[in-house]
This record gives structure tokens, C-alpha cells and sequence, in this order.
């Protein structure tokens, strides 16, 4: 058989093979995302068990059985209770150099998308990057594209990048509406469902600031911080990740033939089996090299035979059922 020419649906094809075994690898890049992720996972259940005492500690739990039995009994005009997984948490335990108490508060969200450098409106990405990289397991199994954000870092808006965010947030069921959580579906609603408490007060959270204690408040920076670390570890280990890919795609495009391709995953450590990779082409149909291509085509001729032909090939056939 000679040589079988790369082509590009051979190089995506073995793109892709070495690209879904580099994603499986237990790297330290992949290692490191993995276990910020746990260590978010410890944390975020502790500082809401603490985010509720702290809020039920500011709107106690029988005001608000009170005030939701006068809403009942008034109407509209009592309705000043809501819940929210998002707060301002404050404290007032630092001084500055003149000895004078500081106010220091910050925005903490409890949300699947909510973000995590402490600002209300601000950052917005930030939100997608962590619910993409949390849930990136349920996006591949989807056929999506949980590392786009990653990939796509300190690039600008771009149709590509676009398609595939909202393909993930849809499946996520992110709510389209930047401050409801109304049309929240699937997996958005149930993470955030067990995060939202009871508050007095139907304004925005920036303007009702509640109060914590310094350590309280150092709890629930350890936690954004975790947040924050699941993104940063992700990130490190897409761009660990996007630098093999890019080397590997300048190989392959520079290769003239299937074996070199096959030559450089075996050096990989990664079995590609030749005869499955060439077994069919996008439409489905098999692959043959020129010389057996070429055998199969002119078998399927229908050719003028003389008496003569008709003989010999009676006699070959003949000969060939006795051996």
C-alpha cells in the first residue's frame, strides 16, 4: 500500500483524538482546578449556614412571619419582605490612622452566576466563567463548550464566542433578565434555590447593608476567594492546555502523511488505530487507497466482452475453484 496523504479531515480527526486524551490527563494544571473546585464546594455551604444566622440575626424570623401575616391581611402595602441570595455584609471593627472606626462592607452573591470580586453590577463575565468551569462535566456531556471563556481570555467580543456562552448559559437555564431570577431553569435554579433567605426590605441590597462581625466578614472573604480561585484555576489549566493544542495543530498541519500523524501520537502515548481512522470520511463512505480504489471502479465497469475474454475468464474462474 503507498502512503496515505494527510488530508484535513485526517488532521481533525487526530486533533481531536489527542485533544480529548491531553483534557483527561491528571496534570497539576487539572489537579489544581479540581481541588479549588472541592475546596469551593466545603466552603460554600459553611459561609451560608453563616450568612443565614448573620441575616436572621438583622430581620429575626418572627418579624418576618409578622410582616408576611400583615401582607396577607393588607395587601399590597405590607408586602416588604423578599427573598435574596445576594447581601451587603459590613463591619465596623478596623480604625484608620486617626483612630476613628471604618466602615468596611462588601457584595457577597450566593448565586450560580453570581460574581466574585465584590461588585454588585460589575464583571459580569466573571459569573459565567465560574458556573461554566463548575458545571463544565454536564456542558461537555452536552457537546458544548465549557472552556470558551477561557479560551477566548483577553480576546474581544466575537461571533464564535458568543454562540457558544449562550449555548451554555441556555443549558444551564440562566435566567435572561440580569436582575430576576424568574426565568431560572434546570441546573441555575436548582443551585441557587437552597441560597435564598428571607430579608426586610424591598430595595436593592446595596442599601441595606448588614451587620457582621470582622471575623464573620473574613469568613465570607475565604469564600469569594475560593470562588475566584475555581476561575483562576481553570484558567491556568485551559491555557496549559491551549499551548499543547496550538503546537500540536502546527505539527499536524506541516505533516504530508497519515503516518506521520500516527507516528507523533504513539510518541504521545496515545493508541490511534490507522484502519479505524480511515474506515470512513464525513459522508460515511469507506476509504480506499488509489490501488484498491482503483480495482473497485473498474470491477464496477460493465465491459463489452468478446468469445475469447468470455473463455479465458470461464477457464481463470474454473481454475481458481479447483486450488
Amino acid at each position: 500500500m503507498s502512503k496515505i496523504r494527510m488530508n484535513t479531515e485526517y488532521r481533525n480527526k487526530l486533533f481531536n483524538k489527542i485533544k480529548d486524551v491531553f483534557e483527561k490527563e491528571d496534570t497539576q494544571e487539572r489537579q489544581g482546578f479540581m481541588e479549588a473546585r472541592e475546596t469551593f464546594n466545603t466552603l460554600q455551604q459553611s459561609a451560608h449556614t453563616l450568612a443565614r444566622q448573620v441575616v436572621e440575626r438583622s430581620y429575626p424570623t418572627e418579624d418576618v412571619n409578622t410582616l408576611q401575616h400583615f401582607k396577607k391581611k393588607y395587601g399590597d402595602p405590607c408586602d416588604v419582605v423578599a427573598k435574596d441570595k445576594c447581601f451587603y455584609f459590613a463591619h465596623q471593627e478596623d480604625v484608620d490612622e486617626e483612630g476613628e472606626k471604618t466602615d468596611t462592607s462588601s457584595h457577597f452573591d450566593f448565586g450560580l452566576y453570581g460574581n466574585h470580586n465584590g461588585s454588585e453590577y460589575g464583571d459580569r463575565e466573571s459569573g459565567q466563567h465560574f458556573a461554566h468551569a463548575y458545571y463544565r462535566e454536564e456542558l461537555k456531556a452536552e457537546g458544548l463548550n465549557p472552556d470558551i471563556l477561557a479560551q477566548q481570555e483577553g480576546k474581544e467580543n466575537n461571533p464564535h464566542k458568543t454562540k457558544h456562552v449562550e449555548a451554555n448559559d441556555k443549558f444551564l437555564g440562566k435566567s435572561q433578565s440580569r436582575y430576576s431570577s424568574e426565568n431560572e431553569i434546570g441546573l441555575t435554579k436548582s443551585y441557587n434555590e437552597p441560597f435564598y433567605l428571607d430579608v426586610i426590605g424591598t430595595s436593592h441590597c446595596r442599601s441595606r447593608a448588614i451587620a457582621c462581625s470582622k471575623k464573620e466578614y473574613e469568613i465570607f472573604l475565604a469564600w469569594r476567594e475560593a470562588k475566584a480561585s475555581v476561575v483562576s484555576k481553570h484558567q491556568t489549566w485551559i491555557d496549559s492546555l491551549q499551548k499543547q493544542f496550538n503546537q500540536l495543530k502546527i505539527g499536524l498541519k506541516a505533516y504530508r502523511y497519515l503516518s506521520e500523524g500516527i507516528e507523533l501520537a504513539t510518541e504521545l502515548g496515545i493508541h490511534v488505530d490507522e484502519a479505524e481512522l480511515i474506515k470512513t470520511n464525513s459522508t460515511g463512505l469507506t476509504i480506499y487507497n488509489p490501488s484498491n480504489l482503483a480495482s473497485m471502479i473498474k470491477g464496477m465497469k460493465n465491459k463489452n466482452q468478446t468469445r475469447e475474454d468470455k473463455i479465458k475468464a470461464r477457464i481463470q474462474y474454473e481454475k481458481q475453484s479447483v486450488n
